[in-house]
């Protein structure tokens, strides 16, 4: 077990930023076409974290094309080129599934604002 930490540990990125549900966030991630790396964005609200460490997951859904599409990324992949916030959400819940079911308007989150992105920039 001590060695499957170490090695974990040592993935570990110190470079993710701090957001958690209800934030609009913008994943730049990369995959294989054809045996090229290509980089694709996307954009939309975390509606969960979990897990601890190296194992910890994010999920992250969107509308496209009146459909909803979520995607779950592991927080410290590779595959993640970078992570941005686009905005901060106010919510009292930290598992946002109540989104699946609402439509238009009603699937928005409210935007917080006591957590404003220039506060947690590091200085």
């Amino acid at each position: 077990m001590e060695l499957i930490d170490k090695i974990g540990n040592e993935a570990i990125k110190e470079d993710v930023p701090d957001f958690r549900a209800g934030d609009t966030i913008k994943v730049l991630y990369k995959f294989n076409v054809a045996g090229k790396v290509r980089k694709q964005i996307f954009n939309g609200i975390v509606v969960q974290k979990r897990g601890a460490g190296i194992n910890s997951t994010f999920t992250i859904r969107k509308i496209s094309h009146g459909v909803g599409v979520e995607k779950i990324f592991p927080i410290h992949s590779p595959l993640i080129d970078k992570i941005e916030i686009l905005s901060r959400g106010h919510t009292r819940r930290s598992k946002l599934f109540y989104l699946r079911e609402k439509k238009g308007k009603k699937g928005r989150v409210r935007q917080s604002k006591k957590r404003t992105l220039k506060s947690f920039k590091k200085k």
